[in-house]
């Protein structure tokens, strides 16, 4: 269980850290990172940094489109993370 939870909390903070360096090229007319590039770290597990570097830097928060595939990505990634629990009986 704690490898789970330590692969979590690495790929949140990653992801944070991936939406902050987004934020700062938006405010600053720079190369923007890709929003499937965002998404793939939220469906993989980064989705906990992901939501909460989405509402501490007000970034990405008012596109509909953006906002309605990063839950779909928390919902595939919470069903595949049940899935693999139940599978190898981690219950």
């Amino acid at each position: 269980m704690i490898p789970i939870v330590a692969f979590y909390a690495v790929v949140s903070m990653l992801a944070y850290i991936t939406y902050a360096i987004d934020k700062k090229s938006a405010i600053n007319n720079r190369r923007r990172v890709s929003e499937k590039t965002l998404h793939l770290l939220g469906v993989v597990g980064g989705w906990p940094g992901a939501f909460l570097a989405q509402q501490r830097l007000r970034h990405k928060t008012q596109k509909t489109a953006f906002q309605a595939t990063f839950w779909l990505t928390v919902v595939v990634n919470l069903a595949c993370a049940g899935w693999l629990t139940v599978s190898l009986n981690l219950i």
